[in-house]
């Protein structure tokens, strides 16, 4: 080569795409956690008088539908994977930030979440340290463990999520022994009363159980922020989502009806409502079983919590970095441990607040009033992108966006007025924030969410 023949541009560094369909399956699953409905059981039989199955299947439609609109716009955008980010490009930008903005509420309120019910479930193995106690440690631990800029590994959680899935196996067993020894001699109608019991049924309260149940499903979406290291990304991001929320529904749904058979509604008071999985165990294998329920949820919540408290810091510090709040605060690093100080406290200190303001019924409620204005952001991005704009009419295209916005809309007002009240107070602010910052909304096309 002559010496003016100008060197070859160095190739562009990508990522790999190496991730296979199963990989992405697995990734979900460990995402949601095997055990994810396990925690709401005690709240969903209260509220749909012991239609917990039945509200764990028809919201797993719902997401069903919601994750063919959510692979079909990782085809779309391959390098986006959020909500905002297609409701903002397909709708309009302003509605992208609502959803942007709600799934804030979703990043705040998921330690707050785990946190309490950590307490709960720690006040079971020592009960002479009251709730507050646990509370306050609990947080103070996770903030440490946060500050110091600890995190978990994929390795740590595909372990723990294996772990679960050997708790669970263990459960299954002991309930199985349970039933032959207790329920022999029980006609049909007992094994179908988990999904439909007519003394106890209702519409009203089975969509009002919906609406929280429908918690075991969030995370799903995260599969599709994976695209650009998938093989064959159009076919494996849809099938991957379609394909976890299959499994959570049926898996999920195993646990709770086996549960409702040794705890049927009605039988009796749970000790406690938040942790009464927990009670169901022991109640089917003894104390050991009681206690290995409690440790393995109480494990997973605390990895959880510290997860999401993590995510919500580096979502504030992104958000701050790219002025969408102020960058002084938010944006700033720690020198030392290249962790956002700020974030970390300041969400920790909500969640010292949440625990105690907040019950764990209301927390879910208000996570999935988030949760569904994003799930509904997708679909309808998802109609306008093929159906509208892409001028496909087949009913392959237009059904799953339709059916998914119209039930998760469905879903979503059977929330309690206290989940809609404090919700759309969180949204109002963000609106009113928006529309008076310098620039207004204009500037909120780049919302890191």
């Amino acid at each position: 080569m002559s010496a003016s023949t100008p060197a070859a541009a160095a190739p562009e560094i990508t990522l790999k795409r190496s991730l296979k369909l199963w990989d992405l399956i697995i990734y979900g699953i460990i995402l949601i956690q095997p055990t994810a409905a396990l925690p709401l059981f005690g709240v969903v039989d209260k509220e749909a008088r012991g239609h917990v199955v039945t509200t764990l299947l028809i919201a797993m439609v719902a997401m069903l539908f919601t994750a063919v609109s959510y692979g079909r716009m990782a085809r779309a955008y391959p390098s986006a994977g959020s909500a905002f980010t297609y409701v903002g490009r397909e709708l309009d930008r302003r509605l992208g930030y609502v959803v942007g903005w709600s799934m804030v509420m979703d990043y705040l309120l998921c330690p707050i979440l785990c946190i309490i019910w950590c307490s709960k479930a720690a006040g079971n193995i020592l009960p002479l340290l009251p709730y507050w106690a646990w509370a306050v440690f609990f947080v103070l631990l996770f903030t440490g463990l946060n500050l110091r800029g600890i995190q978990a590994s994929s390795r740590t959680n595909t372990w723990l999520a294996g772990a679960m899935m050997a708790v669970v196996m263990i459960l299954f067993a002991a309930i199985g022994r349970y039933l032959w020894v207790h329920a022999t001699g029980e006609d049909m109608a007992f094994f179908l009363r988990p999904f439909y019991d007519p003394a106890t049924f209702s519409f009203p309260a089975l969509w009002r159980g919906t609406a929280i149940a429908a918690l075991t499903y969030v995370g799903f979406d995260a599969i599709s922020t994976l695209s650009e290291e998938v093989e064959n990304p159009r076919r494996n991001i849809l099938l991957a989502t379609v394909l976890t929320c299959l499994f959570t529904g049926i898996f999920s749904g195993m646990q709770i009806y086996a549960g409702q058979l040794v705890w049927p509604h009605g039988s009796g008071t749970f000790p406690d409502v938040d942790t009464a999985y927990v009670f169901v165990a022991g109640k089917a294998g003894g104390v050991w079983l009681l206690q290995l329920v409690n440790f393995t949820l109480l494990a997973a919540s605390a990895g959880s919590a510290i997860t999401a408290q993590l995510a919500s810091s580096r979502l504030l510090y992104s958000m701050g970095r790219d002025e969408v709040i102020p960058k002084k605060f938010f944006g700033a690093l720690s020198a030392r441990t290249r962790t956002p100080v700020n974030n970390v406290i300041l969400t920790g200190a909500l969640a010292m607040v949440g625990v105690f303001v907040l019950s764990y019924e209301l927390s879910a409620e208000m996570m999935n009033f988030g949760a569904f204005i994003a799930f509904m952001g997708v679909n309808m991005a998802a109609l306008v992108h093929y159906s509208v704009r892409g001028g496909d009419r087949r009913l392959v295209s237009w059904l799953p966006p339709v059916a998914g916005c119209a039930i998760c809309f469905y879903i979503w007002l059977n929330l309690s007025w206290k989940a809609m009240l404090l919700g759309s107070v969180w949204m109002l602010a963000g609106l009113l924030y928006g529309a008076c910052r310098k620039g207004g909304f204009r500037t909120m096309r780049d919302m890191p969410v």
